[in-house]
C-alpha cells in the first residue's frame, strides 16, 4: 500500500496546490477588476478630481526634463475637454497633455501663486498639486472649462444688486436657471436668498460644506459652482443637478468593503462547490466499499461486487474507470481479501474437519499406547504366566516406549497452550536496586530529546538487592517516566529515589514529579487498561496500556504500585518491593 499512500499524498497535495493557486489567481483577478471598476467609477463620479488623482499617480518623469503619460489618461483628458501641464522646480513645463496653444511654456513664481489663490488660469478652472517623490519637486496643474462657474459669474455680473439678486429680475433669472438653484449666503453660512428648483433644502451651510462639495463632488447629487463677492463678503452658490449615474453616497472605503465581501462570497461559493464535488467524487467509492464490507461481513465472499457496481467501476475493457482509478489498489486489495477470506473459509472448514480427525487421531494415539500398557499390566498382574527374563525385558521396553510417546504428546499440548496465551517468562536475577535505577536514569539524562526536563536520582544510603528481570524491570520504569514526561510541560523535574519503608520490610522505589498533577478520577483509573488521563492540555496519544503494563510487571516482581497526586502540585508513584533477607540473596 506504500504506492497507494504516495499517490494519495501526491494527488491531494497537487490538488491542494492547484486549488490554492487557482483561487489566488481568481482573487487577484476579481480584486483587480473590482479595484479597476471602483477607480473608473470614481473617475466618472468625481471628474475632474478622479482624473487628476489618476494622472498624478501614473505620470513618470524621465531624466528630470520630460514627463510621460499613458494613452488611457490622454484619451480621458480629450474626452472630458481637460488638459494637464507638469512644471519643474525652475518653472519650466516638462509635460504637456492635450494643452491648448495659448498656455505658457514656463511660469514665474507670481503665476503659480496666482493659480493657487484663484484656481484660475486664462479662463480655465485649475486643480493643482506638488509631487515630492523625486529629487526635485514637480507642480501638476489640470485645467478645464467650468461652464457652470462661467454661468454663475455671468449671472452675478448681470443681476448683482448689492451682493444679492435683483428682486425685479427674479422671474427671468429663474427661467434661465431651469433645473438649477442659486443660494446666496453670508459669511456665517446663512442663506440670504434662494432661487430655482430648491433641490437642496439646506437653511444654513456649515464651514466645511462648500469645501467638501468642491473636493468630493461625486458624493453629492448636485454640481457646485462658487463665486465670492469680495465687496459684500457674500458667496454665490450655483447648484446644478447631475444624472443619477454621476453621484453616489457610498464612500471609497465602503466600496472596498463591498468589494472584499463580494470576493469573499465568490471564494466561499467556489470553495463550497469544489468541496461538494470532491466529497461526491471521493466519497462515492467509500459507499461501495461499505457495501463490500457488509457483504463480506455476511461471508458472501463470492458476491463482493454486484453487477451494477461492476459496471460503475470497470470499463468494458476491464480497466478501472478514471473516477475510481485513485483507489485501484484498494479495489484490488478487496478482491484479494475476498479471495483470501473465501479460501480461509474453505480452509476453516477443512481445518475443522482436520481438527476432528486430529482429535480422533490423538485419541487413538493415546488410546493405543494406553491399551498396550493396560494389557501388559493385566498380564503381569494376573500371575498366570511364568515370564522369562528376556520376555520381561521386552515388556519393559514396550512400556517405556509407549509412556515416552504419551509424554511427548502431553508436552506438545503444553507448548501449544503457552504459545497461544503468550505467557511472559521472567529470568530473575539478583540486582543492586541503586545500580539498576541509576543506569535507567542515566539513559534519560543522556537523551537530548528530553533535555527540556530535569531528571534526578537520589540513591539509598544502604545497598538493597532485589530479584528482578532487568529487561522487564526497565520496561516498567520506562512506562512510568514516559507517562510523567508526556503529561507534563517542559521544565518539569522528575526525581527517582530509593528508601526503606519505616514500619514494614519494604523497599520503596519512588518516581516523583512537580508537574500539573492529576484529579481524583484520573488517579483512580490510572492503572486501568486503555485509560487516558484528561487533566492536562497535552495530547495524550498512545495505547493507554503503559501504566497497566507497569503494574502487571510490578506484580510479577511481587511488588505493589500506588499513586498519589494533586492538581498543580505534582504526582508521586511508589513501587514497594519486599526486602530480601540473607537467605533470599
Amino acid at each position: 500500500m506504500r504506492k497507494l499512500r504516495n499517490r494519495l499524498i501526491f494527488h491531494f497535495s497537487l490538488q491542494f496546490v492547484t486549488l490554492t493557486i487557482a483561487i489566488t489567481i481568481l482573487v487577484i483577478i476579481l480584486f483587480f477588476l473590482l479595484v479597476n471598476y471602483i477607480a473608473n467609477d470614481e473617475i466618472k463620479r468625481n471628474t475632474p478630481v478622479g482624473v487628476f488623482d489618476g494622472i498624478f499617480s501614473d505620470t513618470e518623469i524621465i531624466d528630470n526634463n520630460k514627463a510621460t503619460l499613458s494613452d488611457k489618461w490622454i484619451a480621458l483628458l480629450k474626452q472630458n475637454e481637460m488638459w494637464v501641464q507638469v512644471i519643474n522646480n525652475n518653472g519650466k513645463v516638462v509635460g504637456n497633455f492635450n494643452t491648448p496653444s495659448e498656455l505658457p511654456t514656463s511660469y514665474a513664481m507670481s503665476d503659480i501663486i496666482s493659480i493657487e489663490e484663484n484656481d484660475q488660469l486664462l479662463g480655465y478652472t485649475i486643480k493643482s498639486e506638488v509631487d515630492n517623490t523625486y529629487e526635485e519637486p514637480y507642480y501638476y496643474i489640470l485645467g478645464y472649462k467650468d461652464k457652470n462657474k462661467e454661468k454663475l459669474v455671468s449671472l452675478f455680473k448681470q443681476y448683482n444688486a448689492n451682493g444679492l439678486l435683483n428682486e425685479n429680475e427674479l422671474p427671468g433669472i429663474k427661467k434661465k436657471l431651469k433645473d438649477a438653484t442659486i443660494h446666496i449666503i453670508n459669511k456665517e453660512g446663512e442663506i440670504l436668498q434662494s432661487i430655482g428648483s430648491e433641490m437642496d433644502d439646506a437653511k444654513k451651510y456649515k464651514p466645511l460644506d462648500i469645501l467638501l462639495r468642491k473636493q468630493e463632488p461625486g458624493y453629492y447629487s448636485t454640481e457646485t459652482s462658487i463665486y465670492h463677492d469680495s465687496s459684500t463678503k457674500n458667496t454665490w452658490i450655483l447648484l446644478s443637478p447631475k444624472k443619477d449615474s454621476e453621484y453616489t453616497s457610498i464612500t471609497i472605503l465602503e466600496k472596498f468593503i463591498i468589494a472584499i465581501i463580494i470576493i469573499g462570497a465568490s471564494v466561499f461559493f467556489i470553495t463550497v462547490s469544489l468541496s461538494i464535488w470532491n466529497g461526491y467524487r471521493y466519497g462515492q467509492p467509500l459507499f461501495i466499499f461499505t457495501s463490500w464490507l457488509e457483504r463480506m461481513g455476511k461471508k458472501q465472499y463470492d458476491e463482493v461486487l454486484t453487477v451494477k457496481e461492476r459496471h460503475k467501476i470497470f470499463r468494458k475493457s476491464g480497466k478501472v474507470r478514471t473516477r475510481y482509478r485513485l483507489y485501484r489498489e484498494v479495489i484490488n486489495a478487496f478482491y484479494e481479501m475476498a479471495e483470501r477470506l473465501a479460501a480461509s473459509e474453505k480452509e476453516k472448514i477443512k481445518l475443522e474437519k482436520t481438527r476432528e480427525e486430529w482429535m480422533t487421531g490423538i485419541s487413538h494415539d493415546l488410546r493405543t499406547p494406553l491399551s498396550s500398557i493396560q494389557g501388559y499390566g493385566h498380564l503381569l498382574e494376573s500371575g498366570q504366566y511364568n515370564w522369562t527374563k528376556a520376555e520381561l525385558v521386552e515388556i519393559g521396553n514396550i512400556l517405556v516406549e509407549k509412556s515416552e510417546h504419551m509424554l511427548r504428546l502431553v508436552e506438545d499440548f503444553t507448548l501449544t497452550f503457552q504459545i497461544k496465551n503468550k505467557a511472559l517468562s521472567l529470568v530473575m536475577k539478583n540486582y543492586s536496586l541503586n545500580q539498576l535505577v541509576q543506569q535507567i536514569t542515566a539513559k534519560y539524562l543522556k537523551d537530548r530529546t528530553y533535555n527540556q526536563y530535569e531528571f534526578h536520582f537520589i540513591n539509598a544510603e544502604d545497598q538493597y538487592s532485589i530479584n528482578a528481570d532487568a529487561k522487564w524491570f526497565e520496561r516498567m520504569l520506562d512506562n512510568i517516566i514516559i507517562n510523567s514526561i508526556k503529561h507534563n510541560p517542559p521544565g518539569t523535574s522528575i526525581t527517582l529515589s530509593i528508601n526503606k519503608h519505616e514500619n514494614d520490610n519494604q523497599i520503596i522505589l519512588q518516581v516523583k514529579d512537580d508537574g500539573v498533577g492529576m484529579d481524583e478520577n484520573t488517579v483512580q483509573q490510572l492503572f486501568e487498561r486503555y485509560y487516558r488521563g484528561t487533566n492536562t492540555e497535552e495530547n495524550t496519544d498512545g495505547s493507554g496500556l503503559g501504566m497497566n503494563i507497569a503494574k502487571g510487571i510490578a506484580e510479577l516482581h511481587s511488588a505493589k504500585i500506588t499513586v498519589t497526586s494533586e492538581l498543580n502540585k505534582g504526582t508521586i508513584i511508589n513501587i514497594s518491593f519486599p526486602l530480601m533477607n540473607e537467605n533470599n540473596k
